[in-house]
């Protein structure tokens, strides 16, 4: 089963920009953008990213508001404050040069045992196991594992068969080749079992369950919270607020919203938080955005400020800013509404 992986990749394998060489830091940037977002979305920003940043010295020099700004589009924003501040920690623990040690590379911000087997196996060719969905589910069906994938009991046996099988082989090749195997052939629906070049022993496809399992059922609660969302301008400028540390959206720039039913409501929080009088021009739609375990229902009304207070900005201002996707939306529904082109 191993060799027939192995040979397939060294033949199939995806061509992309962080396959070029085996620097840790460029597979540790690839890996974290590749989080909750598919490659083709990832190849543009990573190019800019490590344009931006093209050492880890780079990085850790460079300001949070600069990071996020290259981040910005990606979403799930902790993963840029985590590379800024591990690139931080790899300055001045190892001297700028990215650790090989698995336990020293674990302890790292935001660096899970994925990306710490990935970056171990395919920078350094350690034997280290890089388990994420797409090798959850080749292994449930190789071996015909019934249990629930989503619970940890049965990460935990998938985990010690895939060190098994790393044991004497090229583990760069082999855990990339789970990566792509999960990828194109054994897709969660529809596997392409008559293309896959470890079919002969997969016991799913010999006992005709490829299409029942892998058995992955999450109990997750996800929150549906409504808001009014102000665009509040005074002229030509636009209020924004920066999100506090420690919260959904940290660091980063939005407009303001409160969970209200009505916007005579919002303008009543708002000048009591502000002490400025506000007026409510115009509703302009609703925008809904989407998170892991929340939806924003958004409702946008146009308000303007008798006044001008501080962290207004001009639509050039904006652009420079690190705004929050779920509040890009927001702008461009104002700008289309306002027969605008940002």
């Amino acid at each position: 089963m191993q060799n027939n992986l192995i040979q397939w990749y060294y033949t199939n394998h995806r061509q992309f920009p962080w396959r070029r060489d085996e620097d840790p830091y460029h597979i540790w940037i690839s890996e974290i953008m590749l989080q909750q977002t598919t490659t083709e979305a990832v190849i543009p920003y990573y190019e800019r990213f490590l344009q931006k940043f093209p050492t880890i010295q780079d990085l850790a020099e460079a300001s949070i508001e600069e990071v996020y700004k290259m981040w910005e589009g990606l979403g799930y924003y902790r993963r840029a404050k985590h590379l800024h501040e591990t690139a931080q920690i790899i300055v001045e623990k190892y001297h700028g040069v990215f650790p090989q040690d698995h336990q020293d590379i674990l302890s790292l911000k935001g660096i899970g045992p994925y990306t710490a087997g990935a970056i171990c196996s395919i920078a350094f060719h350690q034997s280290t196991p890089a388990i994420d969905g797409n090798v959850l589910r080749i292994i449930a069906r190789q071996y015909l594992i019934k249990e629930n994938i989503a619970h940890i009991k049965t990460q935990k046996i998938i985990y010690k068969k895939v060190a098994g099988l790393l044991k004497n082989y090229d583990a760069s090749a082999f855990n990339q080749g789970l990566m792509d195997l999960g990828a194109t052939i054994c897709r969660p629906l529809h596997p392409k079992c008559e293309q896959c070049p470890i079919s002969s022993s997969c016991l799913a496809y010999y006992h005709h369950q490829q299409n029942i399992l892998p058995i992955s059922i999450k109990n997750i609660k996800h929150k549906e919270l409504h808001y009014i969302t102000g665009i509040i301008t005074y002229q030509n400028q636009f209020l924004l607020i920066q999100n506090p540390s420690g919260g959904l959206l940290e660091n980063l720039y939005g407009f303001v919203q409160y969970e209200k039913e009505s916007p005579y409501s919002f303008v009543e929080t708002f000048e009591n938080e502000y002490h400025q009088s506000l007026n409510i021009a115009s509703y302009i739609q609703d925008v809904k955005h989407v998170f892991t375990h929340r939806t924003w229902h958004m409702h946008i009304y146009h308000f303007v400020l008798n006044e001008p207070m501080t962290s207004l900005y001009t639509l050039q201002q904006i652009t420079e800013k690190p705004l929050s996707t779920a509040h890009q939306k927001v702008l461009k529904t104002y700008l289309k509404a306002q027969g605008l082109n940002r």
